[in-house]
């Protein structure tokens, strides 16, 4: 019965220590990365995301090492592993893992980025960060008119956004001479559809001399739109 015990006893006490030793990573705000770059230049930066995401903005100086993809390993088998690594994704969950597996491997000091990318773009829009697509300026222009002014947030993989795509092309004709009606594919403008906060698609917006009239995150009717004109 002793000996059950002692067993047990070791069996868990391995199994916690397991558990501890791939968490052994710093889970740190936007605050505290940022500081962690700004004082160390050379600093091992990695975004984990796809290439696609990287491509829609990224922070400065970060390398794409795709957590999903085939090469991982190689490439972080790259790094030095006696210098700090800063790791991020869009939210947090594959960054996580990722620390975890470089904290496997050996790297001494791995900070993974609290909310991610989307947490940094909220906290930190301009900071240290590689802006692709259309500028806040030149949204904000869009938005002045003396027409009604209606902005679509799409993508080329939103069910939802091709559902509405042939009424919003008709209406666009039809009422050109009262309405104005902007589609924005939000992958190509990934920076400036982050900044904005907005986060599923579609977004369809209305604006009234500059002032915004009515908002949705998710699919408008056309009955339902052509009301909120």
């Amino acid at each position: 019965m002793k000996k059950l015990i002692h067993y047990s006893t070791l069996i868990l006490l391995l199994f916690t220590t397991s558990c501890t030793k791939s968490q052994d990573f710093k889970i740190v705000t936007v605050t505290e990365f940022n500081a962690a770059l700004e004082k160390n230049p050379d600093v091992q930066l990695i975004d984990v995301r796809t290439p696609g995401e990287y491509a829609g903005g990224y922070i400065k100086n970060a390398q794409n090492f795709d957590w999903n993809g085939n090469d991982f390993d190689t490439k972080v088998a790259a790094l030095d592993k006696t210098k700090p690594v800063l790791v991020y994704c869009l939210s947090g969950g594959r960054s996580k893992k990722a620390a975890a597996k470089l904290n496997s491997m050996g790297f001494q000091e791995v900070l993974e980025l609290d909310g991610g990318y989307l947490a940094w773009s909220k906290t930190l829009p301009e900071a240290n960060a590689t802006w692709k697509g259309m500028s806040k300026e030149a949204y904000a222009k869009l938005l002045t008119s003396d027409k009604v002014v209606v902005i679509d947030f799409y993508a080329e993989w939103c069910a939802p956004c091709k559902k509405m795509a042939p009424y919003l092309e008709k209406m666009n004709t039809e009422l050109a001479d009262k309405v104005i009606i902007h589609r924005i594919d939000a992958d190509k403008n990934k920076s400036l559809f982050n900044a904005l906060g907005y986060q599923g698609l579609p977004v369809v917006l209305v604006y009234k001399n500059g002032k915004e009239t009515f908002k949705k995150s998710e699919f408008v009717s056309e009955l339902e739109l052509r009301k909120a004109l």
